[in-house]
């Protein structure tokens, strides 16, 4: 779910103009065509969730619980305690050390600054467990975590990623920070000895470690999303994914954490053999060759990568007990292994690279070794998978004259049921709140689809919103693609003040607009136009017994995220697999709407899964403010409590039961 700023990924479109060099699309970029795909997310920031969007289709299966394809559950999960948090969308990461929980936040609310300090000292802890920082829960009784307060944050940035070890200079907190409000990026550094008094050490703002990037476009002060912290003798290090286009997986020195030291900057741009590739791009300093790479290779724009988010950058690093193997989960590039037992000189040593067979998308989001390294498990992430409910996502309508009206935009069914009754549907536009959030909704109060409603979103550009118009009314007539040249379809039955619906394709969509504003439309509502389904993200597992050389054992699916419109999945929910842990032959993973599962995946080629945690239904769906939807997940080494973080209901505690088949 990943993250860059698109201020950050729109500088390379303005280089390659300022250079004189093909133009190229760099990253995720708003869509101001009718046949672009529908998500160009980039894969490092999580996708728009399709929970919201699907919010009214299916309340009616909200206490339906999926089952594990081929799964063996022969054991269950219970819940000891609670650390609320009942914000939507609003936590993110969990890590557990002594007893004491911690969780990152998400976008919002954006970090206000209160409390923070950029200088070593004490700090006190905000009193407000909706704030944005670091939510911090005493866990010393499991059944009853205390919350204890938040560590401040940084004025327009938020936490992802939170970790925390001891290490030879003590008991170490670091925490990403990604802007959500134009902040800094980069890292904080915690004493977390006292825990009822912590201590900032250090803010470290991360850059570029392409020289000319740095200097000449302004690869500074970038976001950091995932971190991991490990030791070597008498050294300690923070190993980390950054936002850079160039040596995104970076390695700092944290022996002195009062003063973290750059060591070293490693990327999939490394394995690049074609022709417009750099020869050594941690030094580049030629423009073109650099902007040719980022765009040729990062951006997959002249050497495909796999599915929809096409992209090979750093979404995830884990580093083994050893401190010697680093395990990079580089999306399209798949899951690379490095040797950093020198971590000035990190070495490469494979590349495990294969599509998942499901919907041959690779997104190498996250990863979690065995204790003796022979076994590697990896999560794809995948948030396409039901592209005909999705209404249009990222979209805009630009900044032309004729966007006088409000543009709403449906799913390819929603157009389907409108394009079957073209006339006689009197809809409302309105602004609802649905999964928490305000968000656009098209009800059709009359006719032939009432008393249908269809999620929707609103283009950006410089149209009226409806936040400023208010709920717009109308008979909803299909008009057919409303591109110049097109017939308008029912054009003799349209009335001033009607609502244009149109279909996606052929022309950007500000041309739609102009042509529904001709007419004298109130708003125009576009559909989507993309078909098919696919599954979710799932899990592969592989068996690294040559480390240089390591072979796909097995996948593994539930049912939800196998085949998203099976009867018994919430089509509310979000099904990709998220993160994971390993432990003794067993990998425990936050799922999102299909909770906490363990697989016993001892032999690789035979994952089976032995235990879930999947509440569901009115009652849990109000005392965790919405549907399960677990982002992060911890395990204490050598015992047996399980720490997730869900999305909209805060911290759970949980520890795997005896044998039985119990709900």
């Amino acid at each position: 779910m990943s993250v860059r700023r698109l201020t950050h990924l729109a500088l390379v479109g303005v280089l390659v103009v300022i250079l004189g060099v093909a133009p190229a699309v760099a990253g995720p970029q708003p869509i101001d065509d009718g046949v672009s795909k529908q998500r160009q997310d980039g894969g490092l920031e999580k996708p728009q969730d399709p929970a919201d969007a699907l919010e009214a289709l299916d309340a009616s299966t909200a206490d339906v619980v999926s089952g594990g394809a081929s799964a063996s559950v022969v054991k269950n999960i219970g819940l000891a305690g609670r650390g609320e948090r009942l914000l939507s969308q609003a936590t993110t990461d969990v890590w557990s050390h002594k007893s004491i929980a911690y969780l990152g936040t998400f976008n919002a609310p954006c970090g206000t600054g209160e409390g923070f300090r950029t200088d070593t000292g004490p700090v006190d802890y905000i009193n407000d467990r909706h704030a944005p920082g670091v939510v911090v829960f005493n866990v010393h009784n499991r059944n009853k975590p205390q919350y204890m307060g938040n560590l401040p944050s940084v004025l327009g940035s938020r936490v992802n990623d939170v970790k925390v070890a001891s290490m030879n200079s003590g008991d170490i907190l670091v925490h990403s920070n990604e802007a959500c409000a134009g902040g800094d990026g980069g890292f904080e550094v915690y004493d977390m000895g006292d825990p009822r008094n912590p201590v900032h050490l250090s803010s470290v703002r991360v850059d570029e470690a392409n020289e000319t990037l740095r200097t000449l476009f302004g690869g500074v002060n970038l976001g950091v999303h995932n971190l991991f912290l490990f030791t070597q003798g008498e050294r300690d290090y923070v190993a980390m994914q950054t936002h850079a286009w160039f040596g995104s997986f970076q390695i700092y020195e944290l022996t002195d954490p009062t003063n973290p030291q750059f060591v070293s900057a490693w990327g999939a741009e490394f394995l690049c053999e074609e022709d417009y590739c750099s020869d050594d791009p941690y030094n580049e300093t030629d423009p073109n060759v650099l902007i040719d790479h980022i765009n040729g290779y990062m951006f997959c724009l002249l050497t495909p990568c796999f599915g929809s988010s096409q992209n090979r950058f750093l979404h995830d690093v884990t580093v083994n007990e050893d401190g010697d193997l680093a395990y990079l989960s580089h999306w399209d590039a798949g899951l690379i292994l490095l040797d950093v037992s020198d971590p000035a000189n990190p070495a490469f040593v494979s590349q495990a690279l294969e599509p998942s067979a499901g919907d041959g998308e690779v997104n190498s989001h996250a990863a979690w070794p065995s204790e003796d390294g022979t076994t590697v498990v990896e999560t794809a992430e995948d948030f396409d998978a039901l592209p005909e409910l999705t209404p249009l996502d990222n979209w805009t309508v630009g900044e032309a004259p004729t966007n006088t009206i409000p543009a709403i935009g449906v799913s390819t069914s929603a157009g389907d049921d409108f394009e079957a009754n073209q006339t006689g549907n009197t809809v409302l536009i309105d602004l609802v709140l649905q999964h928490h959030m305000l968000a656009p909704l098209v009800e059709v109060t009359s006719g032939p689809l009432a008393p249908n409603t269809y999620p929707a979103t609103e283009a950006a550009g410089n149209q009226p919103k409806l936040a400023d118009t208010g709920p717009v009314e109308g008979e909803a007539i299909w008009i057919g693609r409303a591109c110049v040249g097109d017939p308008i379809e029912n054009e003799t039955e349209f009335q001033e003040g009607d609502i244009a619906v149109v279909r996606r394709g052929l022309c950007p969509f500000a041309e739609k607009l102009a042509t529904a504003a001709s007419l004298g439309a109130s708003a125009v509502v576009v559909s989507n136009n993309v078909r098919g389904v696919s599954q979710w993200g799932n899990v592969r597992v592989w068996d690294y017994s040559d480390p240089a050389n390591p072979v796909l054992a097995s996948e593994f699916d539930t049912v939800c995220s196998k085949d998203p419109t099976a009867a018994e999945c919430d089509l509310r929910g979000t099904y990709s697999v998220h993160n994971v842990i390993v432990e003794k032959g067993f990998a425990t993973f936050s799922w999102y709407s299909n909770g906490v599962i363990i697989l016993d995946v001892r032999d690789p080629y035979n994952p089976v899964e032995v235990a879930r945690y999947n509440p569901t239904g009115e009652e849990f769906e109000e005392q965790n403010a919405g549907i399960q939807d677990v982002w992060g997940i911890y395990k204490e080494r050598g015992r047996p409590w399980l720490y997730a973080s869900d999305r909209n209901g805060g911290l759970y505690i949980l520890k795997p039961l005896g044998g039985g088949t119990g709900n």
